[in-house]
């Protein structure tokens, strides 16, 4: 059979230049390879290599499925492209292997290979697609689909291969970059607002929060690269003012001090929200985002910030602190009802709980012990009050082995209070109601 028989379509289908084109380029190319000691593609990594490299020849994966369909009919393992190869697969037999692609969606995507030019069409007199064998057996005539296109362009289908592969690390190299910065600075301007550092953190977080949210794996590579920059030289700016902030003594802590710092004044108050509220607040502000307690963290920043400046203009106090400057907004109930109501908060007293003072140290003492961050605790303490404050974590305490996160429970029961939602007498007449059935 020679390379110039059967060449043209059959039935209303004409023969276009491009066709044309293919098929003399193909035959300049067998020319080239005859005689030659050229290794031959193996047809399946070929095909790999191809699917890698589909966007530079504009197949889609549907496609590359019809031409491993096609593949498979061919009996070879090596693609010698130096004579036709034709297989002659019926549409039903396609379908099959390509688990139950209808005939028309076959079609369709025949006719994307033949545009191509990895195929070529070899169409019988009447359509069909068959072989004709000799009296040895042999096959003298096939019509069907001609892969040796796709075998003489191995060499292309490699080099565009190597290419989408470098992108492909290229890409994964700056999204995880980009990770890395976001979750590097936003943890950094959390300590920043937490420790009320000095610093303009408002317009970091604001900046954090525009070059914030999802990485889009569909995003070009100079897109990514253009937020990467951007992060770089935020992360720069914030760990510059972060660092100015520290003191000699801070900047000279030993190694067993700054452990030490890390593990017990910023206990996990990042993700306190999000391991309360779950996934769902997260995902109602950023559907596609896949990190959540940062994105919450991000949310929070402002009202940090405010804490932190009113931090400075009123007396701070802690478990070991001066309570004379706390204030007690209202006195909601008797001290009694409340130690009636949670008596486990009277074990962690030191010298008993006599008044609504010796609650709130101790109240100081516990939520330390029960892994409430300082921030989410000064915070209660200015929306809700000192003595409300530590009836609250009274009653968590109380409840500790139904509660899942005691910091991120108490932070949503402030975020309630705040908007008038939430009252620690019904909380109370509840836990001295399950003590007195």
């Amino acid at each position: 059979m020679t390379d110039r028989f059967a060449t043209t379509p059959f039935g209303g289908r004409s023969l276009s230049h491009a066709m044309f084109a293919v098929q003399e380029k193909t035959a300049r190319a067998r020319e080239k390879l005859a005689g030659t000691d050229r290794n031959y593609p193996e047809k399946w990594a070929l095909l790999r290599s191809l699917t890698e490299a589909r966007a530079a020849f504009f197949l889609s994966d549907r496609t590359i499925a019809v031409l491993e369909a096609l593949l498979s009919f061919y009996p070879e393992t090596l693609l010698n492209g130096s004579a036709p190869l034709i297989v002659f697969p019926s549409n039903a037999e396609l379908s099959l292997r390509t688990r139950g692609m209808s005939s028309a969606t076959i079609r369709r995507h025949l006719s994307a290979l033949v545009e191509t030019g990895l195929i070529i069409r070899r169409d019988s007199p009447n359509g069909k697609r068959y072989a004709r064998r000799g009296e040895t057996g042999e096959i003298e005539n096939a019509f069907g689909f001609d892969l040796s296109p796709l075998a003489l362009r191995a060499d292309e289908i490699e080099a565009h291969a190597v290419q989408a592969r470098d992108l492909a690390r290229a890409i994964h190299r700056v999204r995880s970059e980009i990770t890395i910065h976001l979750r590097d600075v936003s943890k950094t301007i959390d300590a920043g607002l937490s420790e009320a550092r000095a610093g303009d953190w408002e317009t970091f977080a604001d900046e954090l929060a525009a070059l914030s949210g999802r990485v889009s794996r569909h995003l070009p590579l100079e897109t990514l690269r253009v937020r990467c920059d951007a992060l770089t030289s935020l992360r720069e700016r914030v760990e510059k003012a972060y660092l100015a902030s520290l003191s000699d003594k801070e900047m000279s802590a030993s190694d067993s001090s700054f452990e030490h710092h890390i593990q017990n004044s910023n206990i996990d108050h990042k993700f306190e929200r999000a391991q309360e509220n779950g996934q769902k607040q997260s995902a109602e502000l950023h559907p596609d985002s896949n990190e959540p307690g940062r994105i919450v963290a991000l949310s929070k920043m402002r009202n940090r910030l405010d804490a932190a400046r009113r931090n400075k203009n009123r007396g701070k106090a802690d478990a070991t602190g001066d309570w004379q400057a706390l204030e007690t907004k209202s006195v909601p109930m008797p001290l009694a009802a409340v130690l009636s109501a949670c008596p486990q908060i009277i074990d962690y007293s030191r010298d008993g709980i006599a008044e609504w003072r010796d609650l709130m140290q101790t109240a100081g003492l516990v939520r330390s012990m029960l892994g409430i961050s300082p921030d989410a605790w000064q915070r209660a303490r200015e929306i809700m009050g000192d003595i409300n404050a530590s009836i609250t974590v009274a009653a968590i305490l109380e409840r500790v082995g139904d509660i899942r996160s005691p910091g991120g429970y108490l932070r949503a029961l402030t975020d309630r209070a705040e908007i008038g939602q939430y009252s620690v007498l019904p909380v109370i007449k509840a836990l001295d109601g399950l003590r007195c059935p």
